[in-house]
């Protein structure tokens, strides 16, 4: 079938259409690229992030024996607050509903004064980037007692 320069088929399209598809494609392009680099940059800074729980866990364990003080404890406060300004999120408390996709149960017991599983005890936070999870947390579940 033969094509007429205008019916937009063909290789003779006018230079209006191939202008557009030309910026079309340059959009694609560069929507791409973005994506690409924000995909780099959550991948980057999950991966330091994940670097630096066990110093998170250090200061855990410290806050917990009385030995976050004074200047100390102003360095405690600004890392985590610029760790929190990079995404980073901590969870697991007590009284949370138990969650396998986030808890790692260590412990389990029965207890009358829940009514479905419940972390009751936290063992070691859970951390998270995002929709990333870069470590759940470990707990203590309990569950109702048996009908």
């Amino acid at each position: 079938m033969a094509h007429s320069p205008g019916d937009g088929e063909g290789p003779h399209t006018g230079p209006d259409e191939d202008l557009r598809r030309l910026k079309a494609e340059y959009d694609n392009y560069r929507r791409r690229v973005h994506r690409d680099r924000l995909a780099v940059r959550e991948i980057a800074v999950s991966n330091v992030l994940s670097r630096l729980l066990p110093v998170l866990d250090a200061l855990d364990q410290a806050r917990a024996a009385g030995e976050v003080v004074d200047g100390f404890g102003a360095v405690a406060d600004l890392l985590e607050a610029e760790l929190g300004a990079l995404g980073l999120v901590s969870f697991g408390e007590p009284g949370e509903p138990f969650d396998p996709g986030l808890h790692l149960a260590v412990a389990y017991t029965r207890s009358a004064v829940v009514t479905g599983p419940v972390c009751v005890e936290v063992v070691r936070t859970g951390y998270r980037v995002g929709d990333q999870l870069l470590r759940p947390a470990e707990v203590v579940v309990a569950e109702p007692p048996w009908g």
